[in-house]
């Protein structure tokens, strides 16, 4: 019997979390100039990468008014807008950053409560 079909559930798990650990992330911050809630989005979102991600991932603020194209091409309605590419699956989460714990089980950072 070949290994994929000994293997437990959660060595299964277990495995896929290690990977997990060690994949780089693909951010991109969409907002709408420099106001108070696009710096709080900033600051929020750069916090949870250093403190999660530190040299692991590599994110990228895009202000749509600076940058429109970038945004149509998102279909970018709302900002502020974060956008994980990678790992997949692709995410957004829209409006405020203010709620950490909700980013950080929406990036796959932390388990969702049940």
């Amino acid at each position: 019997m070949s290994k994929k079909h000994t293997e437990t559930i959660e060595e299964v798990i277990k495995s896929a979390k290690e990977k997990s650990k060690h994949q780089k992330y693909v951010l991109r911050l969409y907002v709408a100039g420099i106001t108070p809630r696009s710096r709080e989005a900033i600051r929020t979102v750069t916090a949870i990468c250093e403190e999660n991600l530190a040299g692991r991932y590599d994110l990228e603020v895009v202000d749509i008014y600076q940058q429109p194209t970038l945004a149509k091409g998102e279909q970018i309605v709302a900002a502020p807008t974060l956008i994980k590419k990678l790992p997949v699956p692709l995410r957004k989460f829209i409006g405020s950053m203010a709620d950490k714990e909700k980013l950080l089980v929406g990036l796959d950072l932390r388990p969702k409560d049940t």
